[in-house]
């Protein structure tokens, strides 16, 4: 059976990939890219933030060893003017300062090169208190994914022209607000980077967890067994698998119907059940 060729203007050298392009490259600073790697791009204004937490424990040990990459695009330089300014006024009046379509747009145009113009491929994310708030399943989509961008705002904002020209998908954390999206991109990395194959190196970990069922985790438990007067659940002592599996079912349920009625609204739709077929949970 015959391999298919590769193209000829992409190579790989070991764990570095060349690509053709009609861009020239800045082969000092330019980031290497590294061949199969999940890789994100972060437009920033505070790109020293960066890796943050996510260099450290697992993630920090996953990025090191390559499994995925990240790269930082300072927004700063992309300014205009003897300060490199990066906002201005908002059309129409108000307060607080918008971030440049035009300065914005620059630092994208950048990242995108090298990247798939597909965006279920390569999504690009606005960090963003207006957007879908981050689910479970939208991490996983983004780890199926080749990688992403994301832009970090400031101040009131982004120009709405730069999310409508790029095509851009807007994420929250939340109902709230932060001062900048920078802490918003280190949360959504970590839920995506955590799903890449051998990241976390125990892939069923991932599947038990919290929101993969659409429920909430069940209570944990280790030694010692009784502490303070209070002991680990005697079932979970027992050694019979069937029964402490049926046991964690039952206490996810309990806990996502008690703490999040609107997740167990939509799992009990789901798995065509009604939500108050059983008082007891």
């Amino acid at each position: 059976m015959s391999k298919t060729p590769k193209s000829p203007l992409t190579k790989s050298h070991g764990r570095k990939t060349i690509t053709a392009t009609l861009q020239p490259r800045d082969l000092m600073g330019a980031t290497p890219q590294l061949a199969n790697a999940w890789r994100v791009k972060v437009v920033t204004l505070f790109p020293e933030a960066f890796p943050g937490v996510l260099g450290a424990s697992l993630t920090g040990k996953a990025l090191q060893e390559g499994l995925w990459q990240l790269e930082t695009i300072d927004l700063r330089p992309f300014g205009e003017g003897k300060h490199k300014n990066v906002d201005d006024t908002p059309s129409g009046g108000g307060a607080g300062m918008v971030l440049r379509a035009d300065v914005v747009g620059k630092a994208l145009e950048k990242a995108q090169q090298g990247t798939p113009t597909d965006r279920a491929k390569w999504p690009v994310i606005y960090l963003s208190p207006r957007g879908k708030p981050l689910t479970q399943a939208m991490a996983q989509r983004f780890a199926k994914a080749d990688g992403m961008t994301l832009l970090c705002g400031r101040f009131e904002g982004v120009d709405e022209r730069v999310i409508e020209e790029f095509a851009i998908e807007e994420v929250s954390l939340g109902d709230f607000v932060l001062t900048g999206g920078e802490i918003a991109a280190q949360a959504l990395i970590d839920a995506t980077v955590r799903l890449i194959p051998r990241v976390l190196g125990n892939q069923a970990s991932t599947e038990e967890e919290s929101f993969s069922d659409g429920l909430l985790e069940h209570p944990q438990y280790t030694r010692p067994a009784v502490w303070k007067g209070r002991a680990i659940p005697e079932i979970l002592l027992s050694g019979h698998h069937a029964k402490i599996s049926d046991w964690r079912q039952e206490m996810a349920e309990r806990l996502t119907k008690k703490r999040r009625p609107d997740l167990w609204r939509a799992y009990c739709e789901k798995h065509d059940r009604d939500p108050e077929e059983d008082q007891e949970l």
